[in-house]
């Protein structure tokens, strides 16, 4: 099984699409591209700066374009068994799993990337990696001022977000055991400081009629499997106001058997955080188009294996579960194997690939969270 995986913010840098540009078709994508952000994307991602590409009006239409060309070069009509983004990187996520269009997905990160940066305008806020130390004792202090979690990519190392007064009260007492380092973005995003986004990001995704995910789709918020479009985009908007949890994305894809990630343009971030949450994991980063070789094999190496021998099946959502199978039971791909029915409604897991059930990890009527492995398929 390999997933597909898509950088977000932080990510970009001076000079990025500049070897993507001269794959066939190119150039032309990203000018019908430039005119849908109304944005030059080609002059962004070849000769504008590193300080002008940071501007998140800037950073996350050029992000989905560089994304997308990468993803469209490997994959061509093929479709990977999973994808995840992380932030803004869900939305050339939702493009290659066929829930949106590949030019939908460019006008949504525009919208996204102007409501996102019209919001940091209005409050002097910021963000702080805090590395190391006790997690609750960490938590306490983020609580103590006012900042909120805005991020966790790995076990011990969280990302806050509030108020710059607040960020340098916690670095001048940093809690017990733990490094803290402020980071060079514009505001703190993934807290309530990105409220005043929610509305307008909301309104462009509530005029689009999604499809139905091709392959599975990894949710940011709680790691948990998306099997629905309209709740794929229901998410994006909640997400501007909720922590990015990398962790259990990278856990339940642990947890579904992935052997293989290929990390899209401009890759290395996400690949270095896989290498940590995922060993033995075969990893390949697509910098530059010279490194499609070793995405395609990887995936070709992946179709020739025998498939897995098990998956664990992730709850989508926190609530109380209900089983539709029982072990021993035959199922294709796509069935439903059970709901979990929670305060945001009923969710649906479904079988990623043909197989049997061979194990119930809980029991009818439990309660279970978010992220939660619930059975075993082979």
């Amino acid at each position: 099984m390999v997933a597909l995986l898509s950088p977000g913010q932080g990510s970009q840098h001076a000079g990025m699409l500049t070897p993507w540009l001269a794959l066939p078709a190119a150039v032309e994508t990203v000018a019908r591209w430039s005119e849908i952000a109304d944005l030059d994307l080609a002059a962004a991602g070849t000769t504008w700066s590193d300080e002008v590409i940071r501007d998140t009006a800037v950073a996350q239409p050029l992000l989905t374009a560089a994304a997308l060309l990468s993803a469209r070069a490997l994959l061509g009509d093929a479709m990977p068994d999973a994808v995840c983004g992380h932030s803004i990187g869900e939305l050339p996520a939702l493009a290659v799993a066929g829930v949106l269009t590949d030019d939908q997905a460019i006008a949504l990160a525009a919208r996204r990337g102007r409501a996102m940066s019209a919001a940091t305008t209005l409050a002097a806020t910021g963000m702080s990696a805090v590395l190391g130390g006790d997690a609750d004792v960490v938590l306490a202090a983020a609580a103590q001022h006012g900042l909120q979690v805005a991020t966790v990519n790995v076990t011990g190392q969280v990302v806050l977000g509030g108020p710059v007064a607040a960020l340098d009260a916690l670095a001048a007492d940093p809690p017990a055991g733990a490094r803290i380092r402020r980071l060079d973005v514009a505001g703190a995003f993934h807290t309530s400081a990105m409220a005043p986004a929610v509305a307008e990001l909301t309104a462009a995704l509530d005029a689009l009629s999604p499809a139905p995910p091709r392959t599975t789709v990894i949710g940011n918020r709680d790691g948990a499997v998306v099997s629905d479009g309209r709740e794929a985009l229901q998410r994006l908007g909640e997400q501007l106001t909720h922590a990015v949890r990398f962790d259990l994305c990278l856990e339940t894809l642990r947890g579904l058997g992935i052997s293989g990630a290929i990390e899209l343009a401009p890759g290395g971030t996400l690949t270095a955080v896989a290498k940590r949450a995922l060993p033995g994991v075969e990893l390949v980063a697509l910098r530059t188009p010279d490194d499609l070789p070793a995405a395609r094999a990887l995936l070709h190496h992946a179709g020739e294996h025998t498939p897995v021998a098990w998956r664990a099946l992730p709850s989508p959502d926190s609530g109380v579960v209900d089983r539709l199978v029982a072990v021993g039971d035959a199922v294709l791909a796509g069935a439903p194997i059970a709901v979990v029915s929670g305060r945001s409604g009923a969710s649906t897991v479904v079988a990623p690939v043909p197989g049997t059930v061979t194990e119930w990890l809980v029991t009818a009527g439990d309660p279970v969270r978010a992220g939660q492995l619930l059975a075993v398929l082979t």
